[in-house]
């Protein structure tokens, strides 16, 4: 498990050196100047030191040297254009929370929901309990989530008056964005939960259970769950890292002071520094989730740790 473990890690650490390279060369090809907003309203001596400050006015393979001595060396990520004197990993290690806060009822939620509904489309197969979370989960599939937002800010903040459309600060800001993320994860556990459970049910060994005569709640419990929710652990990589990066459109829609929501300000903004910098917190936490899930795998199958061990 530790060979395993360490070979990943070094995997991790050279996807993670061409993420940050391709990402830095990327955003640096992209026509247009950074500072264009800021030089219809500086003069051009003050100009001129911020093209010094942010490194704009030497050639782009100096700036990427920079970057990299910075990163390595000091664990910099630097300083944000649209925001001035504001760093990137303070940016970060201030806003990831407000994401991760959200992002973990709504994950949590998503979860709970989604496995117990495709359970019960499992074990009713063919029936209407099947048939209608089957269109709860096609619903949440095809609905884009934008659209979700707004449907729900129109129900239950313009016609209802029970919650606020936006903002942040109080347990009610929260139940919006958390509905409008979770009905995904409600959507993509219950499809394959359903699928896996059922393939699972068709084995041999559950046959045989079943002829033993163990209980219904002990073939669930003892058989279905475990190997049906292996497939399901694959899927949590990408929610884990979800939880802290939020979803850019939702943090948007409903001001949440989260990553998600200056990410997507540096998009628009066209914030070179920041862009680049939480692209590299994003991929790294993707990965850390990744083998954090594959370790997991060892845990939930005794044959999966085994195989590890000989790699």
């Amino acid at each position: 498990m530790l060979q395993y473990s360490l070979k990943r890690i070094l995997m991790m650490l050279l996807t993670l050196f061409i993420v940050i390279t391709v990402t830095f060369f990327m955003m640096h090809s992209i026509p247009g100047d950074p500072l264009a907003n800021m030089a219809k309203k500086l003069p051009e001596a003050t100009l001129k030191n911020y093209y010094a400050k942010y490194g704009l006015d030497k050639p782009v393979p100096e700036q990427y040297k920079i970057f990299m001595k910075n990163l390595i060396v000091e664990g910099d990520l630097g300083e944000s254009i649209a925001y001035p004197g504001r760093s990137i990993s303070r940016t970060i290690s201030e806003t990831a929370p407000v994401s991760a806060q959200w992002g973990f009822v709504s994950l949590i939620i998503g979860l709970v929901i989604g496995i117990a509904l495709g359970m019960i489309a499992a074990l009713n197969r063919n029936s209407w309990p099947d048939y209608l979370v089957s269109f709860i989960a096609m619903l949440g599939v095809c609905l884009p989530v934008f659209t979700l937002a707004a449907l729900l800010q129109l129900v239950f903040t313009l016609k209802l008056g029970w919650l606020p459309s936006s903002g942040w600060g109080t347990p009610a800001h929260f139940a919006l964005p958390v509905m409008a993320s979770a009905l995904g994860t409600v959507a993509t556990y219950a499809r394959y939960t359903r699928s896996n459970v059922l393939e699972v049910l068709n084995q041999d060994y559950i046959l045989t259970a079943e002829a033993k005569g163990v209980s219904r709640g002990g073939i669930l419990t003892k058989h279905v769950m475990r190997n049906a929710m292996l497939p399901l652990v694959t899927m949590l990589g990408p929610r884990i890292a979800a939880i802290f990066t939020g979803s850019f459109l939702l943090e948007k829609m409903f001001s949440i002071p989260g990553l998600g929501f200056y990410f997507y300000n540096s998009v628009t903004s066209r914030d070179y520094t920041m862009i680049i910098g939480t692209t590299v917190f994003y991929a790294a936490l993707f990965m850390v989730a990744n083998l954090v899930v594959d370790l997991l795998y060892g845990l939930i199958d005794p044959r999966i740790r085994v195989g590890k061990r000989g790699l």
